[in-house]
């Protein structure tokens, strides 16, 4: 077998494991494979050129949509929505581009589709956000009594479901971070091990925000502490969005200065993967205390003040 047929034999077989990753999400393995769905088409588009990738992509879509009927084109218009981060990343990894600029600009264009999904919907009356709306009131409503005796009342459930529906945004941007980071992660490694030379992110250590990033969070934080808004307001919905990014922001800065921290004393990686798994477990508590460290790093700034002065 010569090398040609093996390459082909390895893209039929990422092209089925894309196949398989489509066919799941009629099944409850979604959970599990929702998020490498990118992937294998990542790596098609990296390794083919133009024509070949696209005769591969229309040929796997119309597999799905033979095997699932009128069913799959559900199926077809997710794996639709996902191919623009893909063209993105893929672009980016073919111009050799830093892994940070890969990461943003797949998360921007991620978080772009999802915001014209939603101006989409409104456009043809479909109003997403109010359908949420609806269903977690539903759901609250009709829990089991002795479970419902737990929750606040009425007014506090509607408040609750408010404060859901305005982090809407925080959400979607933490998901689309999320999803593009997995899939540079994991392809990344995929396709260096294919003969591609991708860069990667520099190590956790050297990670450090501009120090812009301080007076912003400062300016949150000071106007979330003397501006009372109705939950409903403009400041309100700002804020309670920026903050927890800005806050989870810091906290990552945090891990790097432990990772520092290791990596000067010679201590290995036991530092921050302990610290990681205590952000973790105990987020709502340790968050505060994360983002203050590294807001500290970034400001003063602390490395430099500790280790480099000896």
């Amino acid at each position: 077998m010569n090398a040609l047929t093996k390459k082909n034999l390895q893209f039929i077989g990422w092209g089925l494991l894309y196949i398989l990753f489509l066919l799941s999400f009629m099944t409850s393995y979604l959970v599990i494979t929702a998020s490498f769905l990118m992937i294998p088409v990542l790596i098609l588009f990296v390794k083919l050129d133009a024509k070949r990738f696209t005769a591969f992509y229309l040929g796997i879509l119309l597999i799905v949509n033979l095997l699932l009927g009128w069913t799959g084109f559900v199926v077809l218009a997710i794996s639709l929505f996902l191919l623009p981060p893909v063209i993105v990343i893929g672009t980016l990894y073919k111009k050799k581009a830093p892994a940070h600029l890969v990461i943003t600009y797949g998360t921007l264009t991620f978080l772009a589709e999802m915001l014209l999904t939603l101006v989409i919907g409104f456009l043809f009356k479909l109003n997403f956000i109010k359908k949420f709306k609806t269903i977690m009131l539903d759901y609250l409503n009709n829990m089991q009594p002795a479970v419902k005796g737990m929750l606040p009342t009425q007014g506090d459930m509607q408040w609750y479901v408010d404060v859901l529906v305005q982090i809407i945004p925080l959400d979607m941007i933490l998901f689309s971070l999320y999803f593009i980071g997995v899939t540079h992660l994991i392809g990344r490694r995929l396709l260096n091990r294919m003969g591609e030379d991708i860069p990667g992110m520099p190590p956790v250590r050297e990670w450090k925000l501009p120090k812009a990033f301080v007076w912003i969070y400062l300016i949150a934080f000071a106007a979330d502490m003397l501006f009372v808004s109705a939950t409903n307001s403009l400041m309100s919905a700002l804020l309670i969005n920026l903050l927890p990014l800005l806050m989870f922001a810091f906290a990552i800065q945090a891990i790097s200065f432990l990772a520092f921290v290791a990596h000067y004393k010679g201590w290995g990686k036991l530092l921050p993967v302990a610290g990681t798994i205590l952000l973790i477990v105990f987020m709502p508590f340790l968050l505060v205390l994360y983002s203050l460290l590294g807001v500290f790093d970034v400001a003063f700034p602390l490395r430099e003040r500790l280790f480099k002065s000896r």
